[in-house]
């Protein structure tokens, strides 16, 4: 794979006309999105004398070791819940501090949102409670990982990501003999860490389709099964969003897009072009939840076996995650289970047999960092059935309000009820009546009962008949 990184995840519409262009100069038919949200193409015979040949290929890297893409959750705001303070204008002026190729892996992520891992990076912002100041947690190789004795301010991220790539790794030995060597570098407007960063969960989010946003605009969520996107209808898209003066499109840790701002009444010639090219824009969260090594047709295949099982078994994933992996010394997960694959080979390499591992996350949370082994050494065929018990344990989880909710304080607790509200089961969006849904001119105070029978969800568009009561817990 060759890769064009692509900040914060976050592309124009004419930029992505470039990469398209440059795709097709190498004689490509689609490109791949990359799990740092980037872009990938695929090796091709040639590839290497077509890149010499072209010095407008200087954006396109080989080296996978020495740059990194910065992933961060710009993609996740104004679509879901988020910090009350971080803005998407936040994510771009950090950005554009970034003006070094980091060669650590950077991310920047509310630890409100689900659809992008807290801790995939080497160094992870992770936004505080407190406006415009950052958690910092870090996976370094030459220290044991943790956090970052202070919160940093929004404008000091680059700088101290920077500065932390210049020193030498021999020079310190603990986080905290980093800090003292950076604070002897920098000034830094640094504030005292008052309490710790606390890891909420919440369901994985529905990703795809076309789904209303505040203001009478809509968000186009797009995935396909094999990370194959055809380049003529990325460039049509493209042509669209720059016809309606949509300026960004988002690229998803998931392999996927998501453009945002939508206007409503673009909705309708949107719809027309998805259509016309043949695309899905429902797939299950059986299909969507997934997250696979690219170009790894194996690992494909294996998917699309259990996800079959899984459909024949009318079984339900919503809310939770899957990877597969094919290396034994990968350690970086971020979904719920994983899917180890163990292989045994004759000395000549020929496989001798194949096995699977399956490990889960604390609670189902992957932003625990701790995963338990649930199975070892387990044969492809019953791979399902492991699977199908290991759902049913987390809707079982779940199910019990304690697990996995934000731990409150003791005063707090003491405030704490339980209130009736209906929760949407495709993508668990939340009706409160005292608050109804301005969106779809439904007003205060309105009952569930009372609602019209053609009312749909906010997000998904799921019917009334879809909403189940739900008790979560609130303060008084």
């Amino acid at each position: 794979m060759y890769k064009i990184k692509v900040k914060g995840g976050i592309i124009s519409p004419g930029e992505l006309k470039n990469v398209i262009n440059k795709a097709r100069l190498l004689d490509l038919d689609f490109i791949h999105f990359g799990s740092r949200q980037d872009i990938l193409f695929p090796l091709e015979n040639g590839t290497n004398q077509k890149l010499a040949e072209h010095p407008s290929f200087s954006q396109v890297e080989s080296d996978f070791s020495t740059s990194q893409n910065i992933a961060s959750s710009y993609v996740a705001t104004d679509i879901f819940s988020g910090t009350h303070w971080l803005r998407g204008s936040t994510y771009l002026y950090i950005l554009e501090d970034f003006n070094y190729s980091p060669t650590l892996k950077v991310s920047i992520v509310d630890p409100y949102q689900r659809l992008v891992p807290l801790f995939s990076g080497q160094l992870n912002f992770i936004a505080s409670e407190i406006e415009d100041y950052w958690y910092l947690y870090l996976k370094l190789p030459s220290v044991p990982e943790g956090y970052y004795p202070v919160l940093l301010y929004t404008w000091d991220l680059a700088k101290v990501a920077k500065e932390i790539e210049n020193i030498p790794e021999t020079d310190y030995k603990t986080i905290d003999d980093l800090f003292k060597l950076l604070n002897a570098k920098l000034s830094t407007n640094n504030r005292t860490v008052s309490k710790d960063l606390k890891l909420i969960f919440n369901p994985f989010p529905y990703y795809e389709g076309m789904n209303k946003m505040a203001g009478g605009q809509y968000w186009l969520g797009l995935y396909w099964r094999n990370n194959q996107y055809d380049l003529e209808f990325l460039e049509n898209l493209c042509d669209f969003c720059i016809s309606y003066k949509i300026g960004k499109i988002s690229i998803t840790p998931w392999k996927s897009l998501i453009i945002k701002n939508i206007p409503s009444a673009a909705k309708l010639e949107l719809e027309a072009l998805l259509g016309q090219s043949g695309i899905n824009i429902r797939h299950s969260s059986l299909e969507l939840n997934w997250h696979l090594p690219v170009g790894n047709t194996g690992a494909l295949q294996l998917k699309q076996f259990l996800v079959t099982d899984f459909n024949s078994k009318d079984i339900s994933t919503y809310g939770i995650t899957f990877s597969i992996v094919n290396n034994p010394s990968h350690s970086g997960y971020f979904t719920s289970i994983v899917i180890r694959e163990k292989s045994q080979a004759l000395p000549n390499a020929t496989p001798l047999s194949l096995s699977y591992d399956v490990l889960y996350a604390h609670d189902f949370n992957p932003n625990s960092r701790q995963y338990k082994t649930y199975a070892q050494d387990v044969d492809k065929e019953d791979l399902p059935s492991l699977l199908v018990e290991l759902t049913k344990l987390y809707f079982k989880q779940l199910n019990n309000i304690k697990v996995s909710v934000e731990q409150p304080s003791e005063k707090q607790e003491e405030n704490q009820v339980l209130t009736n509200f209906y929760q949407c089961k495709e993508c668990q969006t939340i009706y409160d009546p005292k608050l109804g849904d301005p969106h779809q001119n439904i007003p205060l105070h309105t009952e569930f009962e009372d609602l019209p029978e053609d009312f749909e969800c906010s997000l998904c568009q799921a019917g009334k008949e879809s909403f189940i009561s739900a008790l979560i817990p609130v303060l008084n």
